[in-house]
C-alpha cells in the first residue's frame, strides 16, 4: 500500500465530491429517513463504483453506453422528485412504513446511477491507471466517498431538520426534477452527437 497514493486519492476524491449531487442526495436521503440504511446504501454504492473504476475502468463505459446510464439516471430522478413533492404534504418527521431495506436500496440505487461514469468514477479510472498500487487509490478514494456520505448524512439529520419539512421536500423535489432535467439533456447531447 502506497501511502503517497492513498492520501492523494483521497484529498482529490474528497475535494471532487463535496458540495456534489450525491451529498446533496445523501443529506435529502438522512432528512428524510433514518441516517444509517442511507449510509450504509450510499458506502455500499460508492464501494462498488470504486471496486469497478479501479478494476473494470473504462470497460463499463463501453458495455453500458453514457445515454442509458443517463437515461436510468433522469428516470430515478424524477421519481425522487415526484416522491419529494408529494411528501411535502405531510407534515409528519417520521419515517412512516419505510424499512430499512428499502431505504438502504433507495439510497444505493440513486447514488450508484448518479454517480456511474461522473467525475469522481472518471478520476478513479484515471487514478487507477497511472498508479502501480491500485489499491492504494481504491481505498483512499473509497475512504474519501464514505466521508463526504457521512457528511451529508450529518448536515441532513442536524441541519435539515431546523427547517419546515415542507419546504425542505419542495426544495428537493425541485432540485432532484433539475437534476433529471439535465441528465435527459446531457443523453439527448450524447445520442445526437453534438
Amino acid at each position: 500500500m502506497e501511502l503517497t497514493t492513498l492520501f492523494s486519492s483521497f484529498v482529490l476524491l474528497f475535494l471532487a465530491e463535496m458540495g456534489d449531487k450525491t451529498q446533496l442526495m445523501v443529506m435529502t436521503l438522512a432528512h428524510r429517513h433514518r441516517a444509517m440504511p442511507v449510509i450504509v446504501g450510499g458506502c455500499a454504492a460508492f464501494t462498488v463504483l470504486n471496486l469497478l473504476a479501479v478494476f473494470v475502468g473504462q470497460g463499463v463505459a463501453q458495455v453500458i453506453p453514457r445515454e442509458v446510464v443517463l437515461i436510468a439516471a433522469g428516470l430515478l430522478f424524477s421519481v425522487f422528485a415526484w416522491r419529494s413533492w408529494a411528501d411535502a404534504e405531510e407534515a409528519s418527521d417520521s419515517d412512516g412504513n419505510t424499512s430499512h431495506r428499502a431505504v438502504w436500496l433507495a439510497s444505493f440505487m440513486l447514488i450508484f446511477v448518479a454517480e456511474l461514469g461522473d467525475k469522481t468514477q472518471l478520476a478513479m479510472v484515471a487514478l487507477a491507471a497511472q498508479s502501480s498500487s491500485p489499491w492504494s487509490v481504491f481505498v483512499g478514494g473509497t475512504l474519501a466517498l464514505w466521508g463526504v456520505t457521512l457528511i451529508g448524512a450529518a448536515l441532513g439529520v442536524t441541519l435539515l431538520r431546523r427547517i419546515p419539512h415542507y419546504w425542505v421536500h419542495r426544495t428537493v423535489a425541485l432540485l432532484f426534477l433539475v437534476f433529471a432535467l439535465l441528465a435527459f439533456a446531457e443523453a439527448g447531447r450524447l445520442f445526437l452527437g453534438n
